[in-house]
């Protein structure tokens, strides 16, 4: 009976733990799916395949929003309760303490916040800052963005291979303090310093992973709220939220950018709830998608302009190339086909920079126009161009070879393109063939110099002029136009040397007079807006002038 009533009370028990379990295991399944139900997530377009998602070596706009997500550096951009970003302290806790020195050069130390970890949980350290900073101005790294940190001592002579990277002003006092000596106390070093060319890296990976190191999730190691959780190429790149960031990061759980550049693709993914959020529409949707208030056109501090080949004939002569610019009629242009808000560039440097004297002063209202943009002008820049076309040896195009232009591919950018082929063709006799390819190619193709016109276009890093006018001193990562001058190079890295305001910008207006108007390096067609739609249930996302879109913050209603 003993053994009978044991046996009975062992299969209850068995039978009770089964039940219990079996209960435990419709509770979690319960509660996964409420997890996975209340989880949130949004897809956003902001370009197609990136050429590249190493901070330092990314030169474009749309993989800098995707790293603005996923790392951090000593400065961050947070919003500053208008929507607008403000560069506050991210990685540094507090603000640097700065120290003039007997040589004229400038300390700052920065202590780090308690705790940073990298996505994968190891520590973070000052050394990380120093190791990442190197990279950028060794010229093994071969980095576009090299020069951005041309201001700190050595930095100049490392690029040039005169130093060792070692000897770059950058040091780690200890695991929290960071210490960097600068030529002159610049005062837009809180941009450069959450810039992401400046972000920091993880040398073991790098070290261990080589070139692959952004390709996979498990070497892909970054530091800010997201990390990588996917990248298929030609698909998308999906981020989610990074469990080690310092700070809870209320934004939604995960981000996916999808990768397209199909204008009516983009508009109808839009239209039917496969995308939350899209920057560019089919041309003749813009009016109407503005006046419903869809879409939105918010202030962008760049230039669409055209590079033109500087050292290929026949665009190594400075005449064609002021004749070509000159043939240009910017107001049909953002009249006719852009029609989004944009502003005729008579300039390089954008409006909306603030001269000598600060707030309510403009950089490009004090140094004018190079290319008259009134009613009426165009008729006297389509003389003069002539003009100049015909003292270079082409008399209303006579003997000009067939030229090539070249864009991304992508609706507004060939629309634009075939204007600008129709405007050279009846204003100067000429023929321009178009060309159009990929985005990761066309970067690739246009960097290298293989081409004789490009499409091309400048979003400022920060807002100060230095940033529009020192990517052209002579092989610089971003000098599209191989353009070399030692006069433009003097007067460049004059101003980079002082922090004088009334002799910064009376030196950079001087460097943009040989720019466009002696050597007509490149060509400005118009100031750029930026545009967007954004499905209302998307509250929270913010934005900075620069270009960067941030939904670290956003909430996501169901």
């Amino acid at each position: 009976m003993k053994k009978i009533l044991s046996t009975l009370l062992t299969v209850l028990a068995l039978s009770l733990g089964i039940a219990a379990c079996q209960k435990k295991t419709v509770e979690g399944a319960q509660l996964a799916a409420a997890q996975t139900a209340g989880a949130t997530s949004i897809t956003a377009v902001f370009g197609s395949e990136p050429n590249t998602i190493d901070p330092a070596l990314n030169s474009a706009v749309d993989s800098a929003i995707y790293l603005e997500h996923l790392f951090e550096g000593l400065y961050k951009y947070e919003d500053n309760g208008s929507g607008v970003a403000q560069a506050v302290p991210g990685l540094a806790a507090n603000a640097p303490q700065k120290v003039t020195n007997d040589d004229g050069t400038v300390t700052y130390t920065y202590t780090l916040r308690n705790g940073l970890k990298w996505s994968d949980g190891k520590p973070f350290t000052a050394q990380d800052i120093v190791y990442s900073w190197r990279r950028l101005v060794d010229p093994a790294t071969a980095a576009d963005y090299s020069y951005m940190i041309t201001m700190v001592k050595n930095a100049d002579e490392i690029m040039a291979g005169e130093k060792d990277k070692s000897e770059l002003g950058i040091a780690a006092i200890d695991d929290v303090t960071v210490e960097i000596i600068l030529t002159y106390d610049c005062p837009f070093f809180d941009e450069i310093a959450c810039f992401p060319a400046t972000f920091p890296v993880r040398q073991d990976v790098i070290e261990s992973a080589g070139e692959q190191w952004t390709f996979s999730p498990s070497t892909y190691i970054s530091n800010g709220p997201y990390r990588l959780k996917e990248w298929v190429h030609n698909s998308h790149v999906t981020i989610e939220k990074n469990p080690n960031y310092y700070e809870p990061v209320t934004g939604p759980d995960a981000i996916r950018f999808a990768l397209m550049d199909d204008d009516n693709a983009l508009l109808a993914g839009f239209r039917n709830g496969e995308l939350d959020y899209i920057q560019t529409v089919p041309v003749d949707e813009i009016q109407g998608l503005l006046d419903s208030g869809e879409l939105k056109a918010v202030p962008y501090l760049g230039t669409y302009y055209v590079s033109f080949n500087t050292q290929k004939a026949p665009f190594d002569d400075a005449r064609v190339r002021k004749a070509f610019n000159l043939a240009i009629d910017r107001n049909y242009i953002v009249t006719q086909i852009t029609r989004a808000g944009q502003k005729s560039a008579s300039g390089f440097v954008p409006a909306g920079i603030a001269d000598a004297a600060g707030a309510g002063s403009d950089f490009r209202q004090t140094g004018g126009d190079y290319y008259g943009i009134a009613d009426g002008d165009y008729e006297e820049n389509v003389a003069e161009a002539k003009r100049l076309l015909a003292e270079a040896g082409y008399p209303d195009g006579a003997g000009f070879p067939v030229a090539e232009y070249l864009y991304n591919t992508n609706d507004a950018h060939r629309a634009i393109a075939e204007a600008l082929q129709d405007m050279w063709k009846t204003a100067l006799g000429v023929t321009v063939t178009l060309s159009n390819q990929d985005w990761a190619v066309f970067l690739d193709t246009r960097k290298t110099g293989n081409f004789q016109i490009a499409r091309d276009g400048w979003i400022g890093d920060y807002n100060d002029p230095m940033n529009f006018l020192e990517m052209y001193l002579t092989g610089g990562g971003n000098n599209n136009s191989q353009y070399a001058s030692p006069a433009f190079d003097a007067l460049v890295k004059q101003a980079q040397s002082t922090a004088i305001p009334e002799e910064r910008m009376r030196l950079m207006h001087q460097a943009e007079d040989i720019l466009v108007g002696q050597d007509a390096a490149v060509g400005p067609i118009y100031f750029y807006t930026q545009t967007y739609m954004m499905n209302p249930r998307i509250t929270g996302m913010y934005y900075t002038p620069l270009g960067y879109f941030f939904f670290k913050n956003a909430k996501v209603a169901p």
